[in-house]
């Protein structure tokens, strides 16, 4: 089996942000990565500490979501420059990984 490098990069939201709709069409249509994921949490909380849950009395449209994605270094580190503007300092995490091709 032969392996490729790719950065794997993970982007924390809340659905208040208004910031996924953007986010998603500028990785489909502009910069066309390999792949996308978006998953929706139950809870949780970031650096300012108010937490966010869902409840069956209570069903928050203020929940944390994660988008990933993964794409050769290179194509990566340009769609991180362009995307910037759209993601709050602190909520992009990104490392290397091994994609089997």
């Amino acid at each position: 089996m032969n392996w490729e490098t790719v950065t794997f990069v993970r982007v924390y939201l809340t659905e208040a942000d208004r910031t996924l709709e953007p986010l998603l069409k500028r990785l489909h249509d502009q910069e066309k990565v390999r792949g996308v994921s978006v998953f929706r949490a139950m809870s949780g909380f970031g650096g300012s500490g108010v937490v966010h849950t869902a409840t069956l009395v209570d069903l928050s449209l203020d929940l944390p979501v994660t988008v990933e994605f993964f794409d050769l270094p290179e194509k990566v580190d340009a769609i991180l420059e362009h995307v910037s503007d759209l993601v709050d300092a602190g909520h992009i995490v990104r490392w290397q990984a091994e994609m089997n091709s």
